[in-house]
């Protein structure tokens, strides 16, 4: 992550992961977003199509809480094989 711009904790955060189109992806995304914020409150979860249905983006905005948790979240989701990118 871009150690630029310095954050105020704690604050509403949004994650934007993208893979591949699956009835499942929103929830391997958010299982693994959990395991880093347990009050993940799935309202404010969004999940967007790609035109050929080929991709999905799920955007999940979370009380992110320090940088060791976002840090921990941008590390697990990037490592996860069905994950092609987070913003």
């Amino acid at each position: 992550m871009n150690n630029t711009f310095p954050l105020a904790f704690p604050c509403d955060f949004p994650i934007k992961v993208m893979g591949q189109h699956a009835d499942d992806f929103q929830l391997l995304v958010a299982g693994i977003v959990r395991r880093h914020a347990p009050d993940l409150d799935e309202g404010r979860l969004r999940i967007q199509e790609s035109r050929n249905r080929r991709y999905q983006s799920v955007t999940l905005t979370i009380s992110a809480t320090s940088r060791a948790q976002l840090d921990a979240i941008y590390r697990d989701l990037s490592g996860h094989e069905r994950v092609m990118m987070v913003l």
